[in-house]
């Protein structure tokens, strides 16, 4: 059953990848025309939302695992305590990132300027990949029980 979670907590970190090129698409945001902006802001609502699927994929089966971890690996509380508030603020900002998304796809849509809301989803994003790094490093050294 272990190895089960495990596959699919690396199905969870891939889905958990728009992360990682959000930031560069979103770049392309002010160089493409009106419908070309709906596109990807449609596009990028979607993605956004499997994110946030394989995110809450990745608590369930992280879970799991750190109760269950082979080798008698213990975690220190505040390593597990790191890693949840990392999520929530993953979490929390993919979906502030939404309503601005939105915005512009509305905005594309009625040939209005969507500038504002561009640079909320950049600033969002960027963000967002900074912690997506952080959650990798932390996951990659893990911090044990001594």
């Amino acid at each position: 059953m272990y190895s089960v979670f495990l596959f699919l907590h690396v199905v969870g970190a891939v889905g958990m990848g728009i992360y990682a090129i959000m930031p560069f698409v979103v770049g392309k945001f002010k160089q493409l025309s009106g419908p070309a902006q709906e596109g990807l802001a449609s596009g990028l609502l979607s993605a956004g939302r499997m994110g946030q699927y394989s995110l809450v994929l990745q608590l369930l089966t992280g879970g799991y695992l750190i109760s269950n971890a082979e080798g008698g690996a213990k975690y220190t509380v505040a390593w597990m305590i790191t890693v949840i508030v990392l999520f929530v603020a993953i979490g929390a900002l993919t979906g502030i990132v939404q309503a601005p998304l939105k915005r512009i796809a509305a905005a594309s849509a009625n040939s209005q300027n969507a500038s504002g809301s561009i640079s909320k989803v950049q600033t969002l994003s960027a963000i967002t990949f900074i912690l997506f790094l952080v959650v990798i490093w932390i996951m990659k050294h893990p911090m044990y029980a001594a």
